[in-house]
């Protein structure tokens, strides 16, 4: 089967629809961005003046309606979501929104039912999901490399977002949660695995450094089904450009990956780079980590590649409306937890997933009688045992020449 190329109403006009039309017209080629929409007239003739886009629109329900258009990709401020969805499905257009789904579960929820009860291709542009380390990471852990996966952390820290909307929670949903705790989630959920249930969360937020009725800074844990936590760090206050790091800990292995800083490109300048250095970076001189493809280290590439691949195949792509759905929960029980400072259940009104506890301890056999807990080479060369005894419990050491 050849692939298909497809014509796109792009809704928005920001950073992530810069991104978005950088990555859809470098990826696949034949895939083009046919009709701009931008609340601003005159930003939307400049953008489509830019990226070679032949039709420009400051109406969305006409954007969404050409009948050239195969693909209605979403990049507005998060208040703006579900409109957005429920004119695209009422055109029956394929539909890919990008995170995070809604302001908050229960519109997550809506769009869901929107989009199924329409019969749409829908998928959710959770980018950081899909850069080629984590892909490659996912791969390996899917392959058992790492065991069974026991604790993820993944981390967003940047100086704040760039639009005035995210900074006001009735247009965003939240703070540094809403907006970037959406992708620490998905990527903890990719690791430990997509049909392990989340139960319950802790969170702490805190507006430490902006005058913002929301979060600036929080620190959150996702406990599933099967014991495994993931961990999220975000914040709106970190100094120095784009934190993007995520680790995995399982019981035969760990993974580190480093996306934006100390990726092994990293310049001195006294005199300046003279323009743009990466997204949020905050100075041109001195130091600086410049990005070598910022597209596709953020993911976009391959994200729209899966998308569109699967709707040429007639399937669901690796993120879906149900995803963003998943995570919108999660968060609600995050933005509750930290209110009231206590574990809070991540309530479920749809769950595809794996039901039950399934922990499963994976004891080690060191032979028939015990189990082995550690084994570690000494300094002088000696090798020690740390062993339980099956039947007593006791635990013993042996340590051999």
């Amino acid at each position: 089967m050849g692939n298909k190329p497809y014509k796109i109403t792009l809704l928005g006009t920001g950073l992530i629809g810069t991104f978005y039309t950088m990555s859809l017209h470098g990826q696949r080629k034949a895939d083009r961005v046919h009709t701009v929409y931008s609340r601003s007239g005159e930003r939307a003739q400049k953008f489509a003046e830019a990226w070679d886009i032949p039709h420009w629109q400051r109406d969305m329900a006409q954007a969404i309606q050409s009948p050239d258009t195969d693909v209605v990709v979403i990049g507005l401020p998060n208040h703006l979501h579900l409109e957005a969805v429920r004119l695209a499905a009422q055109a029956g257009k394929a539909i890919l929104c990008t995170k995070p789904l809604g302001r908050n579960a229960q519109e997550a929820l809506e769009m869901l039912k929107i989009v199924e009860e329409a019969g749409v291709f829908h998928g959710y542009l959770e980018d950081l999901a899909y850069p080629s380390k984590t892909l490659k990471a996912l791969a390996s852990i899917k392959n058992g490399a790492l065991g069974k996966v026991l604790w993820t952390r993944s981390r967003e820290a940047h100086p704040g977002p760039h639009s005035d909307w995210f900074w006001d929670p009735q247009y965003s949903g939240g703070g540094a949660i809403i907006d970037m705790g959406c992708h620490c989630i998905e990527i903890g959920r990719n690791y430990i695995g997509k049909d392990v249930r989340p139960v319950e969360v802790m969170c702490w937020a805190d507006t430490l450094v902006k005058p913002i009725e929301a979060e600036d800074n929080a620190i959150g844990l996702v406990k599933y089904a099967n014991g495994a936590v993931g961990q999220f760090e975000v914040s709106w206050t970190y100094r120095g450009g784009m934190d993007l790091r995520d680790e995995v800990a399982g019981t035969e292995g760990t993974v580190r990956v480093d996306h934006f800083l100390r990726t092994g490109f990293e310049m001195f300048t006294s005199t300046g780079e003279k323009g743009y250095v990466a997204e949020k970076a905050e100075s041109e001189t001195g130091w600086l980590f410049p990005v070598g493809d910022e597209a596709h280290a953020l993911g976009y590439p391959q994200m729209f590649e899966d998308m569109f691949n699967a709707m040429d195949k007639g399937v669901a792509p690796m993120e879906t409306f149900y995803d963003g759905y998943i995570v919108n929960a999660i968060m609600d029980a995050c933005y509750k937890s930290a209110k009231t400072k206590k574990w809070e259940p991540v309530e479920l009104v749809v769950w595809r997933g794996k039901e039950g506890a399934e922990r499963q301890e994976q004891y080690k056999e060191y032979d028939q009688d015990h189990y082995l807990i550690k084994e570690e080479l000494l300094p002088d060369g000696r090798k020690k045992l740390i062993l339980k005894e099956k039947a007593g419990g006791k635990l013993v050491q042996h340590v051999t020449e």
